[in-house]
């Protein structure tokens, strides 16, 4: 089975639901994670998707974390059978508690798909956040940085330093399709090959670091169709992939997204 654990939908940006189903349908892709858009705290579209293709879809929320009532929120969500709360990285409280949208996400069991720069990945802040939270998988989105080429030395030393969030077992990665890491080679890719090198360093790097049990392909529907297309953000993955074990290929383009994001 394979699953995709990054996909947005919205009738209002990006593009409907059909639209998703329709490319997993043509590329053979099982399940899609409906990961909710930064900012947009009403969540009825993607649930309502998920009650429509409760087979095909689950439910990744985003909410206002400044809201007074974000806890209670995040508890509405987590009994109206969402699979997940999309988050920024934070920091703990002055007094060393959890910030409520986190805390309400461990005391509910919900997974967090955490979206940020390296740079927010790697403050102390955060740091000392996943150290408390050994109970709440955390997904870091597009392999622990912004969804944008890595084309400097600098950039490259910093994506790297988020690796070392790998000692604490209950945080995991997302793996993009191998576009958002790569700019295109014009010159390569006349001769069918879109990218200058088979595969970016950082993921195999992320792989050695974190292991396939703790990685997960996402495609960043519609996004992933201004660069290799959604198609080919699973085939070249997976070419690039090729020679990982069987079990380990099941596990980053479907176990470990269907067993994270599994309805609650």
């Amino acid at each position: 089975m394979i699953v995709d654990s990054h996909a947005h939908v919205s009738p209002h940006w990006y593009e409907p639901v059909e639209t998703l189903l329709a490319q997993m349908n043509e590329h053979g892709v099982d399940r899609a994670i409906l990961t909710q858009m930064i900012g947009q705290t009403d969540n009825r579209y993607q649930q309502d998707c998920v009650k429509r293709y409760p087979d095909r879809l689950s439910c990744v929320a985003w909410v206002d974390v400044d809201a007074p009532d974000v806890a209670m929120t995040v508890e509405t969500l987590a009994r109206d059978g969402v699979s997940g709360i999309r988050l920024r990285p934070s920091s703990c409280l002055a007094d060393g508690r959890l910030p409520p949208a986190w805390r309400a996400a461990q005391d509910t069991e919900l997974p967090v798909s955490c979206v940020g720069s390296a740079e927010a990945f790697n403050a102390p802040g955060f740091v000392e956040l996943v150290a408390k939270l050994t109970g709440t998988t955390i997904v870091l989105e597009h392999l622990g940085g912004s969804s944008a080429p890595v084309t400097t030395d600098e950039h490259l030393v910093i994506r790297r330093q988020v690796f070392k969030l790998a000692s604490y077992p209950h945080v995991m990665l997302k793996l993009p399709g191998l576009g958002e890491l790569m700019p295109r080679d014009p010159k390569a890719w006349q001769s069918g090959r879109p990218f200058g090198v088979t595969t970016p360093p950082l993921v195999h790097e992320a792989i050695t670091a974190f292991g396939a049990k703790r990685l997960m392909w996402g495609s960043d529907f519609p996004v992933v169709s201004s660069r290799e297309g959604y198609g080919n953000a699973l085939k070249l993955t997976r070419m690039a992939l090729g020679k990982l074990p069987d079990e380990d290929l099941s596990a980053i383009f479907g176990a470990n997204a269907r067993r994270v994001f599994s309805k609650h």
